[in-house]
């Protein structure tokens, strides 16, 4: 049997009060919709349909290949943005599911055994609920003898026994798929809003008697729908500590996991340690054994092996094994630290490579350099790699030594063994194994000093 997901993602969320469109406000570092269509995708549906509305283009855009997309021009509710996947698969026998696209939290394995469930009981409809802490403003869940669902009944509709019902609909159905665009027909619009609501399809379904089932989620969380900057919060929040949770499951540490930001998209190693205040974003692989310190961020950049980082901003870089880098250093795009090499405090790399066991121990800017190995470059070394108008690349030959305080202007080579004098500009290029020393020479005038007033201690 065929099975189809429909993910519902028009709506503009005015209350998001953003000029972003809702379902693209990212959790943990993806919009929330890549959450809900990589879910039915890992569920294994045949089709994956995105509604788009408000925003379509950027939305398409992001998820691309992973879905078919269908325009509701006019938001005009839920069921109508149902109603436009018909083009697609209006006619097919098979099992649709019909959830939102501000539900981050929902996973693949719900949703699989939300199907199994409505496909076991023969079903017409199968509700996902959840039972609720605090069920007010929900829907509630009101079963028959059987256990079938007798009925949903709203917040303002409800009881006083039906409000203390804690069973909720939580917005995501399963429904039999020809079933669906058939029934969706008959919903009007004789409400409030004059909208077209998917609820009122088990209405229907229920009038002709066919069962309605209810599959009830384990975890709450995963029903929280995001509307406002609050829920927006919280599903970032419950969102981290699953993906620190699964980490942690996997061999990595986390010494304060509540205060650690690790996108859904950082793999780490085992044995990793993690310390309060760490972001890690973007495409960022973490590998085995390695230490990041406090303070400490990662952007779509690779870190190997035993690797140890401290209190230290990383972009688009790659840091090798046994790399020890910080405190406060910052690596800026394009930057290669080869094995056993050393970047120490307050020291700028940029689109450069430091060889193996090669040393960069404070106070340095390395910019558009090949540096090679065993290189020790010294405090407060500046590559001057940009002349205003164009920037050139410096090579640094191995087992240089560059002393303190010395300027290194690109376009320039220097060869293996070469020793730069403390205080140096080296403008033209120095041949292995040569002193290069560049500076005015010291001229000391005796008694100078006692000829400025300034200095006069009498």
């Amino acid at each position: 049997m065929k099975r189809f997901a429909i993910v519902l993602a028009a709506g503009q969320g005015t209350r998001m009060k953003s000029k972003l469109y809702k379902v693209m406000h990212p959790v943990l570092g993806k919009p929330m919709v890549d959450y809900v269509v990589d879910a039915a995708r890992d569920a294994g549906m045949d089709e994956v349909i995105t509604v788009t509305g408000m925003g379509a283009e950027l939305v398409e855009e992001h998820l691309g290949a992973k879905c078919q997309f269908v325009f509701q021009r006019e938001q005009l509710g839920t069921a109508h943005a149902t109603q436009q996947a018909e083009s697609i698969i209006g006619d097919l026998e098979g099992t649709t599911v019909v959830l939102a696209g501000d539900t981050p939290l929902i996973q693949a394995d719900t949703l699989k055994k939300l199907i199994q469930y409505h496909e076991n009981n023969q079903a017409k409809a199968t509700i996902l609920t959840a039972i609720a802490p605090d069920p007010t403003n929900y829907g509630r869940i009101v079963r028959a003898a059987d256990n079938s669902v007798l009925k949903i009944v709203e917040e303002k509709d409800a009881s006083s026994a039906e409000k203390q019902i804690k069973e909720i609909n939580t917005g995501t159905y399963c429904f039999d798929n020809r079933l669906l665009f058939e029934k969706l027909q008959q919903v009007g619009n004789d409400n409030a809003q004059g909208e077209y609501y998917l609820p009122d399809v088990i209405e229907i379904l229920q009038s002709e008697d066919e069962l309605i089932a209810a599959y009830t989620l384990k975890d709450f969380d995963e029903a929280l729908g995001v509307n406002n900057r609050v829920a927006l919060s919280q599903a970032n929040q419950l969102m981290r500590d699953r993906i620190n949770k699964a980490h942690m499951e996997n061999g990595v540490s986390f010494v304060d996991p509540a205060n650690a930001y690790v996108e859904a998209t950082v793999e780490i190693g085992p044995d990793t340690t993690i310390e309060p205040g760490v972001s890690l974003k973007g495409d960022t692989k973490i590998g085995a054994n390695v230490f990041i310190g406090a303070g400490t961020e990662i952007i779509d950049s690779q870190i190997e092996d035993d690797a140890e980082i401290k209190q230290s901003v990383i972009e688009k870089s790659t840091v090798g094994p046994k790399v020890t880098v910080g405190p406060f250093a910052h690596l800026r795009p394009q930057s290669h630290l080869l094995e056993g090499a050393h970047v120490g405090n307050f020291v700028e790399i940029k689109n450069a490579t430091l060889g193996k066991f090669s040393k960069a121990g404070h106070h340095s800017y390395v910019g558009d350099a090949e540096v090679g190995e065993h290189v020790n470059i010294g405090s407060g070394v500046i590559f001057c790699n940009y002349d205003g108008v164009n920037k050139h690349r410096s090579h640094i030959g191995d087992y240089t030594f560059i002393g303190s305080n010395s300027n290194i202007v690109a376009p320039v080579n220097v060869e293996a063994e070469a020793y730069i004098a403390a205080g140096s500009t080296i403008y033209q290029d120095v041949p292995s194994k040569a002193l290069a020393i560049a500076r005015a020479r010291q001229v000391n005038k005796e008694g100078y000093a006692t000829k400025l007033p300034n200095l006069n201690h009498d």
